[in-house]
């Protein structure tokens, strides 16, 4: 029977039940990436420098990494409610390219659609955030006992990022309103863990949050939750006059003291450290990142990744669950011996010592502390 392993030695009734932030997983960042063309990358090199260097990676389809162990996810979306805005997509070597059929057909549709750059960096597993959410869904519905998966979203907009490229249309509330709609519309409430779920009947999410109120781990396996990774000005926008999120799909990025608190992106586990472990003893999620912009992987510098993984943030995100056979030294960012969740380093009673889940689902022989 696959699940998520109980992985304690605990005596009956001696140990309240593990609970969704008592885990520790590995995820990715901007895990729909394809890679850049070495030609448009080299251009982009010549005209912008060595920091353009920063968008040379890419990632395998998102059934493949959830198939590794990936437990988070990063999903950079744009506004597209008449269709068709990002079909002619310029390049760095001027003019545009030439887009396959199917990927044509995707962006002619109304909806939100999935890139991490207009015209620089568009190539992606999935073209629309549906399209994303529905090979996750997939994937979850074959593997129902893994541990909660958590989606993060970025909300693009601004400037075009080349000139006469397309400019990306603002978030506002209508926007987010449709947002939450595709994301309700591949996850139903059996299979969405949301911000009224933890708050249930506490006056606000920090409160429930600092009571203790995420789900078990039993109760959260098979299920994703989403968070909105975004500065003060969005969220607002998403909140509205909300006390804290109530009816909304995702949870926020915010401070410890909003509240709406419950996650944070804490994306420094060096320079932020203490604050990690302290906003996590307290019963928040955190995500950091192991690695950013291909340095790291680049160097050979595990500082970050060992900060990370240690830091007590439930979710760690890479850009190198695969090392890059270009790069020596072959930089990953994995937990140990085929494991996808972890007691938390920094929250988890010491009775939990072993696996919560291996990649595929099933029981893990402990792993030393």
């Amino acid at each position: 029977m696959l699940g998520l392993v109980a992985a304690m030695t605990m005596a009956a009734g001696a140990q309240a039940p593990l609970r969704m932030n008592d885990l520790l997983a590995v995820g990715t960042h901007n895990s729909y990436k394809q890679a850049i063309p070495a030609d448009e990358l080299a251009a982009m090199v010549a005209a912008r420098g060595r920091l353009v260097l920063g968008l040379d990676y890419a990632h395998r389809p998102l059934s493949e990494q959830l198939d590794a162990g990936a437990r988070q996810l990063e999903i950079d979306v744009v506004a597209d409610p008449q269709g068709g805005r990002y079909a002619t997509p310029l390049t760095a070597l001027g003019g545009g390219t030439v887009l396959a059929p199917a990927t044509l057909q995707a962006l002619a549709k109304p909806g939100f659609k999935t890139l991490h750059m207009p015209d620089v960096d568009f190539r992606t597993s999935c073209v629309t955030f549906i399209e994303c959410l529905t090979q996750v869904r997939a994937w979850s519905d074959a593997h129902r006992g893994h541990a909660p998966i958590l989606i993060m979203l970025n909300a693009k907009e601004g400037q075009a990022s080349l000139p006469g490229g397309v400019t990306p249309l603002p978030f506002d509330e209508k926007a987010f309103d449709a947002l939450d709609v595709e994301i309700r519309g591949v996850f139903g409430p059996d299979r969405l863990i949301t911000p009224d779920l933890v708050q249930g009947k506490k006056p606000t999410l920090r409160e429930a949050v600092l009571a203790g109120g995420w789900p078990t781990l039993e109760a959260a396996r098979g299920k994703v939750f989403f968070a909105l990774d975004e500065g003060p000005e969005k969220v607002a926008i998403y909140r509205g006059k909300r006390a804290s999120l109530e009816g909304r799909a995702m949870f926020v990025n915010t401070d410890e003291a909003s509240p709406a608190a419950a996650y944070l992106t804490l994306n420094d586990p060096v320079a932020q450290k203490d604050r990690i472990a302290a906003a996590v003893k307290a019963g928040f999620i955190v995500r950091t990142r192991a690695d950013a912009d291909t340095w790291a992987a680049r160097d050979g510098d595990v500082t970050m990744r060992e900060a990370a993984l240690s830091s007590g943030a439930q979710y760690v995100s890479t850009d190198y669950m695969w090392a890059d056979p270009r790069l020596p030294g072959n930089y990953t960012v994995r937990l140990p011996a085929g494991v996808a969740a972890a007691c938390n380093p920094v929250r988890a009673p010491k009775a939990c010592h072993g696996a919560i889940e291996t990649t595929a689902g099933a029981p893990s022989r402990a792993i030393p502390k």
